[in-house]
């Protein structure tokens, strides 16, 4: 069966034909970065005016590049929660009246569920129950993964998100936006060990996360620095910092394994793709015998692949929607878990 899956919940604007929910037909991926980068992060009404600008022809472009039409589609899945309400809305309004058009089923998905099934694409053979990490930039989740389409969050984040971390403290060092991909690289030229970085923790909540804090850490050292005409090595900052997330990421994912029993562990979203953080998690995986699942770098980040995964499992559970579908900004992964 082939889905085709729609995603516009933040600026990339993504549609890809996926069959039986693990081969990949198809997956194009507009992007806004370069424009987006002007002003130092995301600009919701831009992304609304690009992802209307840009849905149509990536949606045909992907049907093409699969080598199908409407007529070889089962079913249509799209991102309807959470993210920027304007995107949402754009690939939730286009996708609706496509199936109705075409007389197909559509199928709502979640986002973050759609993270985590991005690595049935990459691991055929992953099977639930197991422990998912998802870590991107709006979310940081630790969640046990029931089945194909039933979870329960155990961690997450309670303030700033682990990409928007990233994002924050490459402004700071002086890097573009995205800045994950620049700390990455400047933190294999640095030392890790250079600054003292705070590793957060929340009294009563061992699994949740928060990350203001270490992003106030790297400001205020940074800022502290040029108020003192001293130099901070952005290298070494960037190395200390990244360490400091992916310790903390690695030693939350590890106790709630600990925890609830999981030796099989997935991470799932935009930096899944860092790679202190994967060579975080491998280290302590495989020091303790667990199986450690990473999706292909190609779909760490937002794209229409996962969301046809997803959409493919969700389809096999009952899942539909009508023309009332509208998007949701906000909702965990606990209220639509069956």
């Amino acid at each position: 069966m082939k889905i085709l899956g729609i995603e516009s919940s933040c600026d990339e604007t993504a549609c890809s034909v996926v069959e039986d929910g693990k081969t990949v037909l198809s997956n194009v991926v507009a992007s806004q970065i370069d424009e987006h980068k002007l002003y130092g992060g995301v600009v919701p009404e831009i992304a609304s005016r690009r992802h209307a600008e840009n849905i149509s022809r990536v949606t045909k472009k992907a049907l093409e590049d699969a080598g199908c039409t409407l007529d070889d589609i089962g079913a249509i899945a799209v991102t309807y929660a959470p993210g920027l309400i304007g995107a949402l809305l754009v690939g939730v309004s286009f996708a609706k009246g496509l199936a109705m058009t075409a007389g197909k089923p559509l199928i709502p998905v979640h986002h973050i569920a759609g993270h985590i099934a991005a690595n049935y694409i990459s691991h055929p053979e992953l099977r639930p129950p197991y422990l998912c990490l998802v870590v991107s930039g709006g979310h940081s989740h630790i969640i046990e993964v029931r089945d194909y389409t039933k979870y329960h969050v155990i961690g997450r984040t309670r303030d700033d998100a682990a990409g928007e971390c990233f994002d924050k403290a490459a402004r700071t060092l002086g890097y573009e936006y995205p800045g994950g991909k620049y700390i990455d690289a400047a933190a294999k030229l640095g030392d890790p060990e250079a600054y003292k970085l705070p590793h957060p923790k929340i009294t009563g909540s061992e699994f949740d996360f928060s990350f203001s804090g270490l992003k106030t850490a790297v400001i205020n050292q940074v800022h502290n620095a040029a108020q003192k005409g001293e130099t901070i090595k952005p290298e070494d900052m960037a190395a200390s910092f990244q360490k400091t997330v992916a310790d903390t990421l690695a030693q939350k994912t590890i106790l709630a394994a600990k925890t609830f029993g999981y030796k099989t562990i997935a991470c799932a979203g935009g930096v899944s793709a860092n790679s202190g953080v994967r060579e975080k998690l491998s280290e302590e995986c495989e020091k303790r015998g667990y199986k450690l699942y990473l999706p292909e770098l190609k779909y760490c980040g937002d794209n229409g692949a996962m969301i046809a995964c997803q959409g493919y499992y969700d389809f096999l559970a009952g899942k539909r929607a009508d023309e009332s579908l509208n998007a949701i900004a906000t909702l965990s992964l606990d209220d639509i878990s069956e």
